[in-house]
């Protein structure tokens, strides 16, 4: 059974624009590096052949996991719940208890998650854990460093 994939249209526009990058891109650069290091001759001993195959590799699967995300997921436009009520697409501000410092994260699927940029899975413990709640409410999760306790100050 697969996972229903989710992305906002903002993370399937990203995605799209790395995958037609490493098509148009990366795949004609890489293919021109293996035909020059083919040229230069013995390749058991061929650091550039050799490099150049294993970013291939690389590129070749990203196209490969790319499409199969495009082709299956589900696009949100805004949150997919009622409003107030915490969902894909949410945009949520929490504050830690025993801190002042608020933290922003929009809630995603896992395919364009990235928690640097405040984009985290609702599959995440984080995320999971803010599904179905709202303003006010007081949130538990489990971390690898332990329990954490959040107060909901805002849902967008």
């Amino acid at each position: 059974m697969s996972e229903n994939m989710y992305l906002t249209a903002e993370g399937a526009e990203e995605l799209r624009r790395e995958l037609q990058n490493l098509v148009n891109v990366r795949r004609p650069e890489l293919a021109r590096k293996l035909t020059e290091a083919v040229a230069q001759g013995d390749l058991k001993e061929n650091a550039d052949y050799h490099d150049a195959k294993e970013q291939q590799a690389f590129v070749e699967g990203r196209i490969k996991y790319l499409e199969h995300v495009l082709s299956k997921a589900t696009i949100i436009n805004g949150a997919t719940t009622t409003p107030g009520v915490i969902g894909l697409g949410s945009e949520v501000v929490i504050v830690e208890e025993g801190t002042d410092e608020e933290e922003i994260y929009t809630i995603v699927g896992a395919a364009e998650a990235n928690p640097e940029l405040g984009k985290i899975s609702h599959v995440s413990p984080i995320g999971s854990a803010l599904l179905g709640r709202k303003k006010g409410d007081k949130v538990s999760v489990k971390t690898p460093a332990g329990e954490i306790i959040f107060k909901i100050k805002r849902v967008n």
